[in-house]
């Protein structure tokens, strides 16, 4: 996404294209595994980028509840990933924290069979797999 789009994006959501903002998205472009908010401070300050880390839990959760970021939970702590455009879901390694996305569909019909097993109307969800990556294995 270029500068402009995600400019846009971003007013689209209700939020104003800072620079914060900005480059928290810029460095989480591309990366496969999901950071907390403590080590993309960190990463972003190594960088020489002047953000503190209040800053940086503002704007991962602004992100996050404009739907920018997907939130994970590792060891009791928020992990956030860049997401993709569609309805998806993820498979996680709990060793390297890579988050692959699984293409909705794939999730979709096992939904549908269990909620209509059960007899129920479904009006969301959400599916992580958790496990080890073959890389880590």
């Amino acid at each position: 996404m270029d500068t402009t789009t995600t400019d846009r994006a971003l007013r689209d959501a209700g939020l104003r294209a800072t620079r914060q903002r900005l480059t928290v998205l810029d460095s989480l472009r591309g990366r496969p595994e999901a950071v907390t908010a403590q080590e993309l401070h960190m990463q972003l300050r190594q960088a020489g980028e002047p953000i503190g880390l209040t800053t940086v839990y503002r704007t991962v959760t602004a992100l996050a509840d404009a739907g920018f970021l997907d939130v994970f939970n590792r060891d009791g702590e928020q992990a956030f990933r860049l997401c993709g455009d569609v309805h998806h879901h993820h498979l996680v390694c709990e060793t390297c924290n890579t988050v692959e996305e699984i293409p909705a569909a794939e999730v979709e019909r096992w939904v549908a069979q269990v909620a209509d097993r059960h007899g129920y109307e479904v009006t969301g969800h959400r599916a992580d797999i958790f496990g080890i990556c073959s890389r880590c294995r």
